[in-house]
């Protein structure tokens, strides 16, 4: 870690060229917004690897570590535009309002408004739309990046189905469903997992009573760990079957297997599966 003698020229170097060389009109609230931008950039380069090779033989200032992060800031905001660009054609909110806003209105304005050398840090947007991943440790681009890849395989994992077999799914969940702030893909995997269980083909809409005395006789007495890794292996198999070897998208809609054992596991003691699937 930098000292903040290292780090303060840096710092005035930005406030410099946010106030046009008039460094007494800076305030401490933006003082200390340009020393979290400073401290982002060379964050950057620490997760690159960069800093550690370099430190270890003395040969990386608080400067260039700095420097090399805007680069890999600015590189990230155009790998993330490029992924953005590329998704919106094809783009399908299926209903979900809060899905809809969040890429066609407030993506846009990200990239009109994202700052990579003066405010880096700042995500700008609430990134109302809950992904299955937990993104609460990131900020600016980096958080805009990783919303972007899960929106990504999202969109690949839905748009297997038809768009009517969807929304019929999400729509049997909650009839308000576009109204809701809640992941879409959760309740179409919980949905397609259930006929992975009861060795249903998925065009079968809905499960018969029959299949639910089975799933809740099997599950009443299995742990919910125990149910959570045969969900998981469901997963596997079912991305394997339908999308090839794609690792990727296997992890991230595991993702939501925890809280879906959970809600297994009380429907079966309690024969309600039919709530989930």
């Amino acid at each position: 870690m930098y000292t903040m003698e290292e780090l303060m020229p840096i710092v005035g170097r930005l406030a410099e060229k946010y106030c046009g060389y008039e460094s007494s009109s800076m305030t401490y609230e933006r003082a200390e917004q340009l020393m979290e931008a400073v401290l982002y950039c060379i964050h950057e380069t620490e997760n690159a690897g960069m800093k550690e090779m370099a430190v270890a033989s003395k040969d990386m200032s608080a400067q260039q570590a700095y420097e090399i992060g805007v680069k890999l800031v600015k590189q990230k905001t155009k790998k993330a535009l490029a992924l953005y660009n590329l998704l919106m054609p094809d783009f399908e909110w299926y209903g979900s309002k809060c899905l809809r806003d969040t890429m066609t209105k407030g993506m846009s304005e990200f990239f009109k408004w994202y700052d990579h050398q003066l405010e880096p840090q700042n995500t700008i947007l609430t990134l109302d739309y809950p992904v299955l991943c937990d993104l609460s440790e990131l900020t600016g681009i980096d958080r805009i990046y990783a919303f972007l890849e899960c929106i990504r395989m999202e969109q690949r994992f839905l748009g297997k189905f038809p768009r009517g077999y969807v929304q019929a799914l999400l729509s049997a969940h909650n009839s308000m469903y576009g109204d809701m702030v809640e992941n879409i893909s959760e309740t179409v995997l919980q949905s397609v997992l259930g006929h992975v269980l009861a060795k249903r083909a998925l065009s079968e809409q809905r499960l018969a009573q029959d299949d639910h005395l089975r799933i809740q006789a099997l599950y009443r007495q299995t742990d919910i760990e125990g149910i959570r890794e045969l969900l998981e292996n469901a997963v596997s198999v079912l991305v394997t079957e339908h999308f090839g070897e794609d690792g990727d998208l296997s992890d991230y809609l595991c993702r939501a297997v925890g809280d879906m054992a959970v809600r297994l596991k009380n429907a079966a003691l309690y024969g309600t599966t039919e709530k989930l699937f």
